[in-house]
């Protein structure tokens, strides 16, 4: 089997996305060409979202691996990279807390290919999934108001409910036609790799059980919204007694995903004080906020991020969009 993965995040200064993200994703590129030309990329706002602002979240992606452990080494090497040349504030979530904009999103993208019976893996995950994405599920808040375990999972443009066809772009999971691998889309992202590692395992050991599950378009569609407003509800708990023969994996990971920790520390402390918390973490650090850097907004960092990263990946971005469309 073999694995890849793209992870969003915003870069906020101090509490915003800026344009001057494409000049920290300049630094990355420049500085080491071939591993980030293509596996990087960045996010705009779309629609009346626009009103607040034009940046969205930055991406970094994994090469492709044949194991997990090497997937979660590469992730985390590209994190210290990003890490090295951005003084930005860090912020692995699924959607800002402070503001309603279901375009202004990050996930988390897991990429899977190398099995021989695409449609049993696609039924087995998907039975799953609604209890898998509470693992990671990063974005308790839309307009400073508690929403659930994930706004982004319930409202954001990109992804949605399942469809007859899977190759459609914005559904939770599709089959990429560029890539040619079944890309689960629904997760938020998130700081803790510890948890990222457990995701991995638990998705694996779905892949290789022995049998078949359950899983249905509507199923799934049905629990999707559901989930993503009120968390670990009464239907899932025989989802998990399955789970946890495949894998020892406590019910409390499910009760409490990292939104709800989030969130204790956004009515605690603030928004700036959870996104240095986040920044820390993203970093290495624990969660737990601290003092804001210096922070500069300069025009001539905006053009040089222009001109030394959007406009150079302007032809591969175009050639992506094909390929994916």
């Amino acid at each position: 089997m073999r694995w890849g993965l793209e992870e969003e995040i915003f870069i906020t200064e101090p509490d915003r996305p800026t344009l001057q993200s494409l000049y920290y994703l300049a630094r990355l590129v420049w500085k080491d060409p071939r591993r980030y030309y293509t596996h990087t990329a960045c996010n705009f706002v779309r629609g009346k979202d626009l009103r607040q602002g034009l940046m969205s979240g930055v991406e970094i992606s994994t090469g492709l691996h044949d194991g997990k452990e090497g997937l979660l080494a590469d992730l985390a090497r590209r994190r210290q990279d990003l890490a090295s040349v951005c003084p930005g504030l860090l912020v692995p979530l699924g959607h800002l807390l402070d503001h309603e904009e279901p375009s202004n999103i990050c996930g988390l993208h897991l990429h899977l290919s190398g099995f021989p019976d695409w449609e049993r893996v696609y039924r087995n995950l998907i039975y799953f999934l609604p209890l898998l994405a509470l693992l990671v599920a990063n974005s308790p808040g839309a307009g400073g108001r508690f929403f659930g375990p994930s706004y982004r999972w319930a409202k954001a443009f990109a992804i949605g409910p399942l469809r007859e066809d899977p190759y459609f772009r914005f559904q939770d999971v599709i089959y990429s036609k560029r890539l040619g691998t079944l890309e689960i889309r629904v997760f938020d992202p998130v700081w803790d790799l510890a948890r990222i590692k457990i995701l991995l395992d638990c998705v694996e050991a779905i892949i290789l059980a022995d049998r078949d599950y359950p899983g249905s378009i509507e199923g799934y569609n049905r629990l999707r919204g559901l989930v993503a407003r009120e968390g670990y509800i009464e239907e899932l708990r025989p989802v998990y007694r399955e789970l946890s023969l495949l894998v020892p994996i406590e019910e409390e990971m499910f009760e409490e995903p990292p939104a709800f920790q989030v969130w204790r520390l956004w009515k605690e402390k603030g928004t700036l004080a959870v996104y240095t918390a986040l920044d820390n973490a993203y970093r290495g650090g624990p969660l737990e906020p601290r003092p804001l850097p210096p922070m500069q907004m300069s025009w001539l960092k905006v053009l040089a991020g222009i001109g030394g990263y959007y406009l150079p990946r302007l032809p591969y971005n175009i050639h992506k969009v094909w390929l994916e469309w």
